[in-house]
């Protein structure tokens, strides 16, 4: 009687270990989509902060529209973090397809005062490293992480 049981355990057990294999092999395969900073243009500041407008280029390299809920932002220059941004506002980037993000930036005059000071103790050689990190909640998928970076090289 025992081993009759254990055997049907195991059936069910094996026959629950294929539905759930056919079940994940029937999901559709899913590239992250691609983000990067298409252009950063200044907005009037408010009190004592500058503002700015992040036009983000969000690619979509799927079959599949993706549906998103908002995007977050830190932009750091040289490694220290001067300005952040945030939106809630949904949208659709089409499958195969790509749109482009107006995300308004806000950073600390404390913080791009500071960060301008260190600039001048200490100039960089070849221009100054900034790199954009965010998230994009696209729903379905969940959080896709994303960064760009580069060099802006200064005027002699």
């Amino acid at each position: 009687m025992l081993s009759a049981r254990l055997y049907a355990f195991r059936l069910l057990l094996s026959l629950l270990t294929l539905a759930i294999l056919a079940g994940c092999a029937s999901l559709p395969e899913y590239d992250p989509p691609r983000i990067g900073v298409a252009g950063i243009a200044p907005l009037d500041g408010q009190g004592g902060e500058l503002r700015f407008n992040v036009k983000l280029r969000i690619q979509n390299p799927n079959r599949v529209d993706i549906n998103y809920k908002g995007v977050v932002v830190d932009l750091y220059v040289e490694g220290r973090r001067v300005a952040t941004g945030l939106s809630d506002v949904p949208g659709k980037i089409p499958a195969y397809g790509e749109l482009v993000y107006d995300l308004p930036v806000t950073v600390s005059t404390i913080n791009a005062l500071g960060q301008a000071f260190a600039l001048m103790q200490k100039p960089p050689q070849n221009g100054i490293g900034y790199e954009v990190r965010g998230r994009l909640d696209s729903g379905l998928f969940g959080t896709v992480r994303f960064s760009d970076n580069g060099r802006l090289t200064l005027p002699r």
